[in-house]
């Protein structure tokens, strides 16, 4: 006997998606007011240096409309062309966003390294101060949204995103740190803390690339799947959990299990017996989307493997 459960998407799941969008409107909000502050600061200070910081900060910022276009395309229903949905243009968008904080690694590393060997005053130093400040304070605020927020909906891509508001945020402190040392009169201390900064942007990008390729290589947590095991083999009726496995797809999380349920049931009552697996599952897992569960006799033999579970009561 094999039946199966068809998975349907949690209310919880489909909120990620508009938690997402919100998520990046607001930051983006935030991110045009910081660089309204520093360009503000440009104009009273007339600094060329600074104008260009602002319109780096400003382009980094953009990076967020891929991944509004992916939370977009990840609320459309599955079709014959895509039957599992656009949920993994979010990951996609997760990839740009790993990219363009290496960019920005590589962009300090280099300018560091050129004004080493071609140092030059900094001029303007308060107001030099004054754009990192801001630069600082509302990139870290945008980043400690977004990672919030990614973390509560299982977005990598959300989480991989603040990370990088995090690296302008660094860059902008970089500024401010060099700005405090060129007014003690050491001239080294601007690309010294560009350097540093730099590899601070270098933990922040592993951490990013981190996530987001495990959730390319189809990678979860090993805790996930014993909670998965753990779910089904309570349920009544369920014999045996022979196998359980999930994987992401952007913030929705999809599961696969095999049971082993009284070869003497019918196909309708192991068939119900999956649905009460499955139901189990979308209220253990807030993210989950839906589960395909896979029903089979029970053979009375010891189970084997080391993610078999029998079921105890």
């Amino acid at each position: 006997m094999n039946g199966r459960a068809h998975g349907h998407p949690s209310p919880a799941a489909l909120e990620g998606s508009r938690s997402g969008i919100r998520a990046v409107k607001v930051s983006l909000l935030g991110l045009g007011l910081t660089a309204l502050g520093q360009l503000a600061v440009v104009l009273l200070s007339g600094s060329v240096a600074l104008l260009a910081d602002t319109v780096h900060n400003a382009a980094d910022a953009l990076t967020a409309v891929p991944l509004w276009v992916a939370f977009a395309l990840g609320r459309r229903p599955p079709s014959r062309r895509y039957p599992y949905g656009l949920h993994r243009a979010e990951d996609l968008a997760g990839v740009l966003i790993v990219l363009a904080i290496a960019a920005s690694a590589c962009l300090a590393a280099v300018e560091s390294v050129r004004r080493l060997l071609d140092p030059r005053p900094i001029e303007n130093l308060p107001w030099v101060a004054a754009a990192g400040a801001v630069g600082f304070l509302g990139n870290e605020a945008v980043a400690w949204y977004r990672i919030r927020v990614g973390r509560r909906i299982g977005s990598a891509a959300l989480v991989a995103d603040g990370l990088h508001a995090r690296t302008d945020g660094l860059t902008s402190l970089g500024v401010l740190a060099g700005a405090g040392g060129a007014a003690l009169g050491f001239e080294w201390a601007d690309p010294m803390a560009g350097l540093a900064i730099t590899v601070a942007i270098l933990l922040v990008l592993a951490q990013a690339a981190r996530g987001v390729i495990r959730r390319l290589l189809d990678g979860t947590e090993e805790a996930t799947v014993i909670l998965l095991e753990e779910t089904a083999a309570a349920v009544p009726g369920v014999e045996h959990v022979t196998s359980a496995r999930a994987r992401w797809t952007g913030h929705v999380l999809n599961a696969e299990l095999e049971i082993q349920v009284d070869p003497t049931l019918t196909v309708e009552q192991g068939h119900r017996i999956a649905e009460e697996v499955e139901h189990a599952l979308l209220h253990r897992f807030p993210h989950l989307r839906g589960a395909t569960v896979h029903v089979d006799p029970h053979d009375h033999r010891p189970p084997s493997g080391p993610t078999a579970h029998h079921r105890r009561g």
